[in-house]
């Protein structure tokens, strides 16, 4: 197999989507992310990097809490409205219908219609050029008791959305292929 260098590119895939919340001057704003993931499992930490000049960040860095809200299928235009218009401009949550909850920080605004909903609290700000790199820790994690299944939450009631960013394409989970740390067992 030939392999042709393509320069140093951003191609990572699949990519999650968010909805990254935020209390900017007392009103709750959120923007579609799909630079993040995780970064530590004890405590329980995740990644997302923001441009300098969103409106949420400014929220972020004001309160240093922030959601994380994985949006299923049936909020895809409303996570691509998110962001492609800016919270400075208009209510975003008014536009797309957004019932807002807050948990235990009181700060971090979450989205009913999700299906997952991460409340976090920023451990760090790493300013890497374009981006800062916002790392927070996991304080509280909401599941909608119909995406359970035997009390876990269940990747295909979620139907999370992933990001083609190259392609400017999203799409949903795609079909199971193995079971994870056993499958690869068969080749011992």
């Amino acid at each position: 197999m030939n392999k042709i260098p393509v320069g140093p590119k951003l191609y990572v895939y699949p990519l999650p989507t968010f909805l990254v919340g935020a209390n900017v001057a007392n009103k709750p704003n959120f923007m579609a992310v799909a630079w993040g993931g995780v970064a530590n499992s004890e405590p329980p930490m995740l990644s997302v990097a923001i441009r300098h000049h969103r409106h949420t960040y400014l929220g972020i860095k004001h309160n240093l809490t922030f959601s994380v809200n994985i949006p299923s299928t049936n909020l895809v235009k409303e996570m691509d409205y998110c962001g492609i218009v800016s919270g400075s401009q208009v209510d975003k949550s008014a536009t797309c219908n957004f019932k807002i909850f807050y948990g235990k920080l009181k700060t971090a605004p979450l989205i009913e219609q999700c299906p997952v909903n991460l409340e976090c609290k920023v451990i760090h700000l790493l300013n890497l050029g374009t981006h800062t790199l916002v790392i927070g820790q996991i304080e509280e994690t909401y599941v909608s008791e119909d995406c359970l299944s035997d009390g876990k939450p269940d990747i295909n009631k979620i139907m999370p959305i992933t990001a083609d960013i190259q392609a400017h394409n999203y799409h949903s989970q795609g079909d199971f292929i193995g079971k994870a740390f056993s499958i690869g067992k068969n080749l011992q």
